[in-house]
């Protein structure tokens, strides 16, 4: 028998997709994979719908923290909270249809203490 292998989630045409831009951001969403597993998923099913919905757990930084630039053009950089209390922190940017995960911090972020 072939080895198993997980079978990624399909998204709607509608849908964003999700990737790294950063191997340390992997780190951090396997990192919270293993602690805050039921939020996380409601944060992937949040990310992949609405990712540029202003709410009280997902918004725009803002000051220099607010764009990044990648492979010469500069992003909106948003941060996502997948729960309301706890530190863990998403900052990712969106280009065309694609969320692209560039800081997954498991603890609140020094850089915006």
């Amino acid at each position: 028998m072939a080895r198993e292998r997980k079978v990624a989630r399909p998204t709607k045409r509608s849908e964003y997709s999700i990737e790294f831009a950063s191997v340390p951001a992997q780190r951090g969403w396997t990192d919270l994979c293993a602690t805050i597993r039921g939020p996380l998923t409601d944060a992937w099913d949040f990310l992949t719908r609405s990712p540029l919905a202003v709410t009280p757990t997902n918004y725009p930084l803002k000051g220099e923290l607010g764009k990044i630039t990648r492979d010469g053009k500069t992003h909106q950089r948003w941060q996502h909270k997948p729960t309301l209390k706890g530190d863990a922190r998403i900052w990712f940017y969106v280009h065309e249809q694609v969320v692209y995960l560039e800081q997954v911090h498991t603890h609140h972020p020094n850089t915006t203490k």
